[in-house]
C-alpha cells in the first residue's frame, strides 16, 4: 500500500509540475504586458496550420490584429514564447542595425547526423561568417556576366521545349516547365552538369528537386517540435533529410570533384570555388585548427545552392506568368519593352539588354511583393535585447524572432489595395517614398539572400525569351484567384498553375 501511495504521489507531483510549467510558459507574454493572443495549450498560436491555414496565413492574421500596438507582439510556437515584429523600425534593427545580436536563424541544424543540413542558410555565428565571405565571389556582377551565355543557351532550349509541347496541347501546367528550366540553369552554371530536365521531365535532377519538397521524414507537428527544441533533437540524433536525397548529393559532388581532379578541369563556377575551399585553410572556430571543407560540407553548400536556385526562381516565374495571363494589358506593355530593348541592342539578348528594362524589373518586384517565396524571416536573439525607445519590450536571449514578410507586403497602409497586381508600385518615385525595409523577398542586411543577383538574372532572361515567343492567357483549368498550398513552407500554388500558351 505504501509503495502504491508513493508512486501515486510521484505521478501527481509530476502532473502538477507539468501543469505549472505549461501554465507559466503560456502566460509569458501576458505577465510582461505584451499584446498576445490566448494560446492553445499544445499548439500555441499555430493551431490549424497545414490543415485550415498556412503558417503565412497564421502570421499574417496576428500581424493585422496587432500592427500599431507596439514594436512587436507575443507569439507562441507550440509552448515556446516567440516574437512577431510589427514595425519597420524593429525590422531594420533586427536585420541590419543590431544584426550582431540576431546573427543566427535559430533553425534546426545537425551537421553530424544530417550532413546536408550544414549549409549556408542554416549555419550559425562564426562558421556562417567564414562560409559567407568565401562564397560571396560566386555572385558578383562579373561572375553573373560570365554565367550569362549559359543561361541564354538554356533559355533557347526552353523555347524549343515549349514549342514541342504546344504541338500536343496549348494548355500547360507552367510551374513544372519553369522548374525544369531553372534546374538546367543551376546544373550548368553551378556544377557544369547537363541535367537534361527540359528534354526529359523525369531526369534525375528534376526528380530530386520535386522530392526535396514532397518527401518528409516526419509529420508537420513533429517538425514543429524539432524546431521548438533543436538541442533535444540533436541529442536524439534526429535527421530531417531523407537518406536517398543525402546520398544523391554526396555522390554527385564526389563524382564531379574526382572527375575534375583527374582531368585537371578548371571552370569558373560554384563547384570550382568549393574545390578551392576544400584545399584551403578555413578557421571556423577560435579554438579550432585551420582546415579545408570536407566532402560533406561541400555537398551541403551544393545542395542549398541547387534548391535555392531552382525553386525560388521557378516559383516566382510561375506566379509572374499567372499575373500576366490575368492582366493582358501588363503583359502587352512588358512585351513591347522587351522587343524595344532587344532591338536597341542589335537584336541580341545581352547582359546589358536584360538589365536595361525598367518595367521588367517593376513586374518582377511586384510579383515578389505579392508572392514572397519565403513568407517570413526568422532570427534568434543571441543576447538579451531591449527595443530602442521601448524599455518594457525585451527580447530575451534564445528567443526566436519572426518577421512576417507576407503580412508586411500585404499591409494596405504600406501597399494600398495589396491584392491588386500593380507594377507601378516600384516606379522610382514610389520606391523613394517608401521605406525599403517593407520589401523583403530576399531578406535584408548581412544575412540577405546571397544568390539574389543570380535569381534575378535567370528570371529576366527567361521572361525575355518567353514573351518574345509566346502569349500567355487563362484557360478552363486556371484557378482565379489562385489557391496557395497550406502544407508547404514556401509560397506555392496548390495543384500547380495551368495557363493557355500560344506561339507568337
Amino acid at each position: 500500500m505504501a509503495v502504491t501511495e508513493i508512486l501515486l504521489s510521484i505521478i501527481l507531483a509530476a502532473v502538477a509540475a507539468l501543469i505549472y510549467i505549461t501554465q507559466r510558459n503560456l502566460t509569458y507574454w501576458q505577465r510582461r504586458g505584451i499584446p498576445c493572443d490566448t494560446p492553445h495549450w499544445i499548439h500555441g498560436n499555430l493551431q490549424g496550420v497545414t490543415k485550415t491555414q498556412s503558417i503565412a496565413e497564421a502570421f499574417t492574421k496576428v500581424y493585422k490584429r496587432y500592427v500599431g500596438s507596439g514594436p512587436f507582439c507575443g507569439l507562441y510556437f507550440l509552448q515556446k514564447p516567440s516574437v512577431l515584429v510589427l514595425t519597420p523600425e524593429l525590422t531594420k534593427q533586427v536585420l541590419i542595425k543590431d544584426f550582431g545580436k540576431f546573427t543566427d536563424r535559430g533553425l534546426y541544424i545537425n551537421e553530424k547526423d544530417d550532413p546536408l543540413s550544414g549549409h549556408l542558410f542554416l549555419l550559425q555565428s562564426h562558421k556562417w561568417r567564414v562560409m559567407r565571405n568565401k562564397l560571396t565571389p560566386t555572385f558578383t556582377s562579373g561572375q553573373m556576366k560570365f554565367m550569362f551565355p549559359t543561361v541564354v543557351s538554356v533559355a533557347e532550349q526552353f523555347v524549343d521545349t515549349i514549342n514541342t509541347e504546344l504541338a500536343k496541347s496549348n494548355e500547360i501546367e507552367i510551374k513544372d516547365f519553369m522548374a525544369r528550366f531553372t534546374t538546367d540553369v543551376i546544373g550548368s552554371c553551378a556544377f557544369g552538369i547537363e541535367c537534361n530536365s527540359l528534354k526529359n521531365p523525369d531526369a534525375i535532377f528534376r526528380e530530386m528537386g520535386r522530392r526535396i519538397f514532397t518527401d518528409r521524414r516526419h509529420s508537420s507537428f513533429v517538425n514543429a517540435m524539432i524546431t521548438a527544441a533543436p538541442s533535444v533533437a540533436r541529442k536524439l540524433h534526429v535527421r530531417m533529410i531523407p537518406d536517398d536525397i543525402t546520398d544523391f548529393f554526396l555522390n554527385i559532388v564526389r563524382e564531379a570533384v574526382d572527375y575534375r581532379k583527374k582531368k585537371d578541369v578548371q571552370r569558373n563556377d560554384f563547384l570550382n570555388i568549393l574545390m578551392e575551399l576544400n584545399k584551403g585553410k578555413l578557421k571556423f572556430d577560435d579554438s579550432a585548427d585551420e582546415k579545408g571543407l570536407t566532402l560533406e560540407e561541400m555537398a551541403a553548400q551544393a545542395f542549398v545552392f541547387f534548391v535555392g536556385g531552382f525553386e525560388t526562381s521557378s516559383t516566382t516565374l510561375s506566379f509572374l506568368l499567372y499575373e500576366l495571363a490575368v492582366n493582358p494589358d501588363i503583359q502587352q506593355r512588358l512585351r513591347e519593352e522587351i522587343f524595344e530593348a532587344v532591338e536597341s541592342h542589335g537584336g541580341k539578348v545581352t547582359y546589358e539588354c536584360v538589365n536595361s528594362m525598367t518595367y521588367l524589373k517593376q513586374v518582377i518586384s511586384e510579383t515578389l511583393r505579392k508572392y514572397p517565396v519565403l513568407p517570413h524571416l526568422q532570427r534568434k536573439a543571441i543576447a538579451d535585447y531591449v527595443v530602442p525607445g521601448h524599455p518594457q519590450y525585451v527580447i530575451e536571449k534564445g528567443t526566436i524572432v519572426y518577421i512576417p514578410v507576407m503580412g508586411i507586403q500585404h499591409d494596405p497602409e504600406i501597399y494600398p489595395e495589396p491584392e491588386k497586381f500593380l507594377p507601378e508600385r516600384f516606379a522610382a518615385e514610389e520606391m523613394q517614398a517608401r521605406d525599403s525595409i517593407t520589401w523583403l523577398p530576399f531578406g535584408d542586411g548581412p544575412r540577405n539572400c546571397i544568390g539574389l543577383r543570380f535569381g534575378q538574372m535567370q528570371i529576366r532572361v527567361a521572361l525575355t525569351y518567353l514573351l518574345r515567343n509566346f502569349e500567355f492567357g487563362t484557360c478552363s483549368q486556371t484557378d482565379i484567384p489562385l489557391v496557395l498550398d497550406r502544407k508547404q513552407f514556401i509560397t506555392t500554388a496548390k495543384g500547380g498553375i495551368h495557363l493557355k500558351v500560344q506561339a507568337i
